[in-house]
């Protein structure tokens, strides 16, 4: 019996961590979970090995996060290499209707034409990320490197 085939999407960017399947670019099962993302990817992954034919990886490359970024960076890095898929990413803001993402203290990323910077901001209400139900490959580059932001908050 074949497996389904699959691509997988992970949204890392602190808690919760977002894991979405979907089947021909429609969400059919949606993981969330509060515990480290360390400990959850290779968990599911594990699962979704087993149980699915993974074509495609697809993430949140940031920003974010550094260690929830620098975690799933390395991890879904690693799984596309030993099992040779190809791994795409797009901007954190993607999944969060690019609305300011929390930096450290007062400050906050925003993506104004484009440019992601940060800004300071007083009163924010906290956006929430999401899975989309469906998406577009083109939404999605091959450029994989995280954009942690550090450079931004020193």
């Amino acid at each position: 019996m074949s497996k389904k085939a699959i691509d997988i999407l992970v949204v890392a960017l602190g808690s919760p961590c977002l894991i979405g399947l979907y089947e021909n670019k429609k969400l059919f099962k949606t993981i969330q979970s509060e515990k480290h993302t360390s400990d959850e990817l290779p968990r599911w992954f594990k699962v979704f090995d087993e149980k699915y034919n993974i074509e495609k990886l697809f993430y949140a490359k940031g920003p974010g996060s550094f260690m929830s970024i620098k975690v799933a960076y390395i991890f879904l890095k690693s799984f596309a290499i030993l099992k040779n898929i190809q791994i795409f990413a797009t901007d954190a803001f993607y999944f969060n209707d690019n609305n300011p993402i929390k930096a450290v203290g007062k400050l906050y990323f925003v993506k104004i034409n484009n440019q992601i910077d940060t800004i300071k901001i007083e009163d924010v209400q906290k956006s929430k990320f999401v899975l989309p139900k469906t998406f577009e490959y083109r939404d999605f580059g091959l450029d994989v490197i995280p954009q942690y932001g550090i450079n931004a908050i020193f």
